[in-house]
């Protein structure tokens, strides 16, 4: 099938005299997670990852995914003609690089420019100049092709009341306008689509598992447009957005929108994420800001409210896991269960607590080997049965009003061998470590990671992604512009200085190909903590909580401050979650958090 539909995009390529043509993950927002709609990278390659780039020249085809879908990539793409490109590995050549050499003196590339950051087009535009390179981006290839395409979808959105988001839209408007005169910008165009539902106090249901609605919006000093679909919008919501002065836009009318901009303006936007379109229907005169979002870093620093609610959510998140965990280790080898059934008896005990809207992102339950692929997720075809042995990998979470949960534990369904136990506690550790980190203000996530990474690499291994993410509220699971890793990675917008409010995942882990993979996470809140004459001191507090598997536990491995630490963590765990259980899982729970080595 994939091959036939690669032979379809060839002809539609030669017949638009185009060398090449890409297709990326992206909608129109460059969003991480996208629609049914939207999914044409996966329609057109049969590699169903949230990340990746295809490529397609007359004569070959080339993925390009990251370190999470290696393992996954090379088993999906196997018999359809398409290389795999590991990103980031030795050797690999890049898309640029792979474009410059493949292309030829004087030809084509073609894209759909709605779904092509700005950022990407002009860089391989300057790229591609040696060979003359002519860029076509008014072509979407694959609508021609995929015949059964989805239509964007059309699902009411709704009001996040201000006991959520502790603050209203006006004052946010008057945050965004006060950084635009800071830069010298009359006009802010924002495509991404968590940016404008955090700032409009508006979520909606585009995009599974985050509570998003399908938009643009444009903000001048005295006005704010929204552009969208307007039949999503109750009355009162109108009400409400016209109070703020703002204005409603169909939304494909942001094309002509642009266009229409005085060339005396100065036009604020994030080339990162606007796509080629947009930034190719702007004035050339126009003088353009290339800068972050201000919401990106407004929104991540979550205000005393939110904070104060993601605590409840943390909770309610914390009660249905700890059932679910007592329901799979108490009745594992008894009756059957399978990843998918165990999957769906965790959904079901979320859908139980006050407030729950739906899953934050699809959930990873992994058994044994299916573990080691980060991003697995269980299908008829692979969906394993659970057996009293081995580990099981469970990575998870909600949206609730009070805020997004994500939280991974790995639990042993029977005894385990000394080095599952070695993996799992040096896991432990490195979650713990970083946990209880303090540091300065003006600390980035790169200077910590090694907090994480170091237990793991003294083991000589490692684990190819991040430690940790931005989380957004009632919004997107992965948020810029925080996070944990060791290294600098350009496509990865998660460098920024450490601040109160932000909450950060903390999850290392350990992916053994073909036998296991283990991860332990848990989110983490920012504060300030003592100033004094060398500065402002930093640390995190944790707010998942839920038990961690004892029975995976070695503290023969663990320093005495280590152990502290997690006897500490699951002090906490018992008092929180235990009111909200019954006697057996309270007894139960008073098992899994008791202190150890002591």
């Amino acid at each position: 099938m994939v091959k036939e539909r690669l032979q379809h995009l060839r002809a539609l390529m030669a017949e638009n005299q185009m060398d090449a043509y890409i297709i990326p993950t992206s909608d129109f927002h460059e969003s991480e997670y996208v629609g049914d709609y939207f999914k044409a990278r996966k329609y057109m390659s049969g590699f169903t990852g949230s990340a990746g780039t295809l490529v397609v020249t007359l004569t070959q085809a080339g993925l390009w995914t990251d370190g999470r879908y290696f393992l996954q990539a090379a088993r999906q793409l196997a018999d359809t003609g398409i290389t795999l490109f590991k990103m980031g590995e030795e050797g690999v050549p890049s898309l640029e690089e792979f474009l410059q050499e493949t292309l030829p003196q004087d030809g084509t590339l073609g894209f759909d420019g709605r779904v092509l950051n700005a950022g990407l087009g002009l860089k391989l535009k300057e790229k591609l100049a040696v060979k003359n390179i002519s860029i076509k981006y008014d072509k979407d290839l694959v609508d021609s092709i995929w015949t059964d395409r989805p239509s964007l979808p059309g699902e009411p959105a709704f009001l996040l009341e201000e006991i959520y988001s502790g603050k209203s839209t006006a004052e946010k408007l008057q945050e965004v306008r006060k950084e635009m005169k800071k830069l010298g910008a009359s006009v802010h165009i924002i495509t991404t689509l968590d940016d404008i539902a955090w700032l409009f106090n508006i979520r909606g249901n585009d995009i599974a598992y985050n509570p998003v609605i399908l938009s643009y919006a444009v903000i001048t000093e005295e006005k704010a447009y929204l552009f969208l679909d307007q039949t999503k919008l109750s009355q009162d919501i109108k009400n409400k957005l016209e109070e703020n002065t703002i204005l409603l836009k169909d939304y494909q009318d942001i094309y002509s929108f642009v266009t229409s901009l005085s060339p005396q303006v100065s036009v604020l936007l994030d080339s990162k994420k606007v796509n080629y379109a947009i930034y190719k229907n702007l004035n050339s005169e126009i003088s353009i800001i290339d800068a972050a979002n201000p919401t990106v870093l407004f929104k991540a620093m979550k205000n005393p409210v939110e904070i104060e609610n993601l605590r409840k959510s943390h909770i309610k998140d914390g009660v249905a896991f700890t059932k679910f965990m007592y329901w799979l280790k108490t009745n594992i080898g008894k009756i059957e269960i399978t990843e998918i059934s165990a999957s769906d008896y965790l959904e079901e005990r979320r859908k139980e607590q006050e407030g729950f809207i739906e899953l934050s992102f699809d959930t990873i339950c992994a058994y044994k080997a299916n573990a080691a692929m980060m991003h697995y997720s269980a299908s008829p075809d692979s969906n394993a049965l659970l057996k009293p042995e081995g580990l099981l990998l469970v990575d998870s979470g909600g949206q609730y009003y009070e805020g997004t949960t994500d939280i991974t534990r790995t639990m042993a369904l029977g005894e385990i061998s000394e080095e599952l136990k070695k993996h799992f506690t040096a896991v432990l550790r490195s979650m713990l470590n970083l946990a209880d980190a303090k540091f300065l203000h003006g600390c980035i996530g790169l200077n910590l990671d090694i907090l994480a990474r170091g237990p793991i690499w003294d083991m000589n291994l490692d684990y190819k992604c991040g430690t940790g993410h931005g989380v957004g509220y009632l919004l997107n699971v992965h948020e810029a512009p925080n996070g944990f890793r060791w290294k600098k990675v350009p496509e990865r917008d998660d460098g920024c200085v450490l601040e109160e409010g932000m909450v950060t995942t903390d999850e290392p882990g350990v992916y053994i190909e073909g036998s296991h993979g283990i991860r332990t996470e848990n989110e983490l809140v920012c504060h300030k903590g003592e100033k004094n004459e060398y500065g402002q001191f930093m640390y995190f507090e944790h707010i998942t909580f839920a038990p961690i598997d004892l029975d995976a536990v070695e503290v023969s491995f663990m320093s005495p401050a280590e152990i502290k630490r997690l006897n500490d963590y699951h002090e906490q765990v018992y008092k929180k979650i235990s009111p909200y259980l019954t006697q057996e899982e309270k007894d139960w729970l008073k098992v899994y958090t008791r202190a150890v080595g002591v």
